[in-house]
């Protein structure tokens, strides 16, 4: 069964042009929409204006790091139902409890795969 993910915008925020290409690669492929932006700062500029269906946010980066800006999203109530995923290198029962407190949807550990990216938004976007 082949899922259409067409026109799904889904937002992919990481300070790592390498992860950010990736993604976005493995999901144009799929039909979706994305977003990227290279740290909170960036991403939350752009949220209110793309309205991402799910964002996925790297833990580690400079600034402004995962956890508060999937707390910034969740605490702004636009956008608090808007799944956030967070993303680390490193499969921490500590980093995911810590996502959790923030409000955070799902955890997936890096590298992730084209699979894990397009189960994680079916299991949280409506897709027709």
């Amino acid at each position: 069964m082949d899922d259409n993910f067409e026109g799904v915008k889904v937002m992919v925020i990481d300070d790592s042009k390498t992860i950010r290409r990736t993604a976005e690669t493995l999901l144009s492929k799929a039909g979706c929409e994305v977003i990227t932006a290279t740290d909170g700062f960036d991403a939350l500029a752009k949220i209110a204006d793309m309205q991402p269906a799910i964002i996925f946010v790297d833990i580690m980066m400079p600034r402004l790091d995962g956890y508060q800006t999937c707390a910034l999203i969740k605490n702004n109530s636009a956008y608090k139902s808007t799944p956030v995923i967070m993303l680390s290198s490193k499969d921490g029962l500590f980093d995911r409890a810590k996502g959790r407190i923030v409000g955070s949807d799902q955890y997936l550990t890096k590298p992730f795969s084209k699979d894990e990216l397009l189960s994680t938004i079916r299991n949280h976007v409506k897709v027709d």
